[in-house]
């Protein structure tokens, strides 16, 4: 890379790869740097109240949270069914 910063490596790359500006790759990734930088317990919380909304109970509800952080790109501890329920009901 040579004296680029990472940052705007990956804008290049963006550019280059989807035609969008390089104003709009920037915006793009600052969205999805924002959307995992969410800290994991508020995560947990927003997650557990989209599932509710739907009908989805807590036992599937728990051990779909546990698979998602665990698929999330900047991995999450893992954590229990209690860890889970303490996040959310304190």
């Amino acid at each position: 890379m040579g004296g680029v910063n990472a940052e705007q490596a990956l804008i290049d790359h963006l550019v280059a790869t989807t035609g969008l500006p390089p104003t709009e790759a920037g915006r793009v990734i600052e969205d999805v740097v924002a959307y995992f930088d969410e800290p994991v317990e508020a995560y947990v919380r927003r997650r557990h109240s989209q599932l509710k909304t739907y009908g989805a109970k807590n036992d599937a509800i728990f051990a779909q949270l546990a698979e998602e952080l665990r698929a999330r790109v900047v991995a999450a501890p893992r954590l229990t069914e209690r860890q889970l329920r303490r996040l959310i009901y304190g």
